[in-house]
């Protein structure tokens, strides 16, 4: 039986934990920016601004702000693909079971499908954004020069 450069066994539990984790860093992550945000400008927090699709838009301040905490939000979920994931490959696997996670939790909490444009556009942007800037992280990694000792050879 030939050896594999890279043989992997399936294994549901690491993929089960590993999507429980990125959706843990996508809620935790998103929320601390959406504080952040909010601090600036005096909003109040609360749970629409992560799953009502009417607050995000293009027309209030509180729209393009929660627009701009999902975008930072996708940059910090690529470091957690890029720490925790760590395969080029799976990214994007990783990334839209995170947004597809997400869109069910918008669809449970507004209790209809998500129908706004801005929605659409914010989430599809940010799914792009993460999983490219995660791929391109994990790729950069695993694409590292392997070290080789080339010092003096000891006599056997």
């Amino acid at each position: 039986m030939a050896s594999h450069f890279r043989s992997y066994i399936w294994d549901p539990v690491l993929i089960v934990s590993q999507i429980v984790l990125m959706q843990c860093i996508y809620y935790s992550f998103l929320g601390l920016w959406m504080a952040g945000v909010d601090s600036l400008v005096q909003i109040n927090r609360s749970l629409d601004q992560i799953f009502s699709y009417q607050v995000l838009g293009f027309a209030t301040i509180q729209g393009r702000l929660s627009m701009m905490a999902f975008v930072l939000n996708s940059l910090t979920c690529a470091l957690g693909l890029w720490f925790f994931i760590r395969r080029g490959k799976q990214c994007l696997d990783f990334t839209v079971t995170v947004h597809f996670f997400h869109m069910i939790g918008c669809w449970i909490y507004n209790a209809h499908f998500p129908a706004a444009l801005s929605w659409w556009l914010v989430n599809i942007a940010c799914m792009a954004l993460m999983a490219v800037i995660g791929e391109y992280l994990c790729m950069r990694t695993e694409l590292r020069a392997i070290p080789v000792n080339t010092g003096p050879k000891s006599n056997l």
